[in-house]
């Protein structure tokens, strides 16, 4: 029997059955890109996590609207404190571009990566440039309940007034305010402020500042914080379902935006809050100052002094799905090694599978077979409804990748399962792997009609008994990663693992 759904919480810190609002619709919300460089590798975990949960919701028939936001304006160089330098606009200055210039480019770059790890598209994917009216109304509603206060204008949230109010500064991420408090009063630079933890609605702009717009307080430019709350309001309502990104998002980004929206209209905004976790490099937080920061274009070409070789998209997205998404999963070029073997193995059951048919008849059946292929889809099931996980997923898969090769090698065995048994381990397999898990193969179309070529000139070389030609036949093919197998049923090819 399949469970129903059930997603881990990060507020309530337990899992809880998954139940929308307004079923069959769901609303999701995911913390995009701020796209002043390239992606990488945390990146894919975020995006390929979530498209993983928005594949499998379309898949129960649920109509998900999927919201992933852009970042092209606010998010200054120190986030926690809520000051420094506009992340896009210390790039522009840099490279001599308009901030918007960098902006798109980024964007375009970020797009290109997602579709190669064959994510995909939002429904809707804001930027916060485009919603300044709608943040400059929802900071008058909290100065209005009594939530926040302007300075020079600029206007910051009262956290301790909230605090008074609510109690709940720290729910999400079990900050203590406190706690808080004590690690923030050296600080420097936060003079405006009433309270070292109090942060930027709206921020008053330099005369260096590049980006900027009117508002009812100065020409500025909008917290970071602020358009996720906007947006997420703007799209799915004042209260969705789920909101999703990287648990490094969880303080202050994602705590500031539950504050945002009760201080507003006083309801907290999400039911269901889901952070994947990190991924470490060796053991060791990926960072630029630590000359292990790999972006995705450099995984995929090569081109980085920590990477062995390159890895495909594919090798990638099987690499961040093998593990259940709140769990540390640690780069490695061994890792990643066995990654790309157990990408082709799927591949190869998804080959084989496709060339398999049901006899005309059934045989005397093999109930503990039968029992075995029925338990392996439920598991499919089991694991995704478990908290998206992944990894047990894909366990059960490898395992009918097990009983679709014994059926491959043996096809007359296949009538030992009956007809309902064998197109229901067919369908799941296939949906599973490409439709759920969005694993794909990777060769082009001319690859194939080259591979059909090659593999009509081995036959003919065999049948010759030109064993030269055969074994230059079967170097070429190990050469672009593949293997030729003779089978009962004649010349085949798989990805060689």
């Amino acid at each position: 029997m399949v469970q129903s759904l059930k997603i881990y919480d990060t507020l309530s810190r337990q899992k809880k059955d998954f139940q929308p609002l307004n079923p069959p619709f769901v609303g999701m919300y995911v913390c995009g890109p701020t796209v002043y460089g390239e992606a990488h590798l945390g990146h894919a975990r975020s995006a390929i996590t979530f498209d993983t949960v928005f594949r499998y919701l379309t898949h129960l028939k649920y109509r998900v609207r999927y919201v992933r936001n852009i970042t092209d304006v606010g998010h200054l160089s120190d986030e926690v404190a809520g000051e420094g330098e506009d992340r896009i606009a210390k790039r522009a200055r840099l490279e001599q571009l308009e901030p918007m210039e960098v902006v798109q480019y980024y964007t375009n770059r970020y797009h290109a990566d997602m579709a190669a790890l064959n994510t995909w598209p939002p429904s809707i994917e804001p930027r916060a440039s485009g919603h300044i009216t709608e943040q400059i109304g929802m900071i008058e509603a909290i100065l209005a309940n009594g939530f926040a206060y302007e300075v020079n204008g600029s206007v910051y949230f009262d956290v301790n007034k909230y605090q008074e109010a609510n109690g709940s500064y720290g729910e999400l991420s079990g900050r203590v305010i406190d706690d808080l408090m004590t690690g923030t009063r050296t600080l420097d630079g936060q003079s405006e402020k009433r309270n070292p933890l109090d942060f930027a609605l709206w921020k008053r702009a330099s005369p260096e500042h590049l980006m900027r717009w009117p508002s009812p307080w100065s020409e500025g430019f909008p917290g970071w914080h602020l358009e996720c709350s906007v947006m997420g309001g703007k799209y799915l309502g004042t209260q969705f379902d789920i909101h999703g990104g990287g648990m490094d998002l969880m303080f202050p980004h994602h705590e500031c935006e539950i504050a945002q929206s009760k201080a507003s209209h006083g309801e907290a905004p999400v039911r269901y809050w889901m952070h994947n976790n990190m991924i470490t490099i060796n053991g060791q937080k990926m960072g630029r100052s630590l000359n292990n920061f790999i972006n995705l274009h450099q995984f995929f070409s090569g081109d980085h002094e920590l990477l062995d070789q390159a890895y495909t998209p594919m090798t990638i997205r099987f690499f961040v799905l093998q593990a259940h998404y709140r769990s540390t999963l640690d780069f490695s070029n061994e890792a990643l090694v066995a990654a790309r073997k157990g990408y082709k193995k799927m591949m190869n059951g998804l080959l084989a599978l496709h060339k398999l048919d049901y006899p005309a008849e059934e045989e005397t059946l093999n109930l503990k077979l039968a029992q075995q292929i029925t338990q392996l889809c439920d598991q499919c099931y089991q694991g995704m409804n478990d908290d998206f996980n992944t990894a047990v997923t894909i366990a059960a898969l490898f395992n009918l990748v097990k009983r679709i090769n014994s059926f491959a090698v043996n096809p007359e065995t296949i009538g030992t399962v009956s007809r309902a048994t064998f197109e229901r381990m067919k369908e799941t397999f296939g949906t599973f792997v490409t439709e759920v898990l969005g694993l794909r193969e990777e060769r082009a179309e001319d690859q194939t009609t080259l591979i059909s070529a090659l593999l009509e000139m081995y036959r003919e070389a065999k049948a010759s008994k030109a064993y030269d030609r055969v074994d230059r036949i079967r170097a070429d093919f190990r050469q672009q990663g593949l293997i030729i197998k003779d089978t009962k049923q004649g010349v085949e090819w798989a990805y060689e693992e």
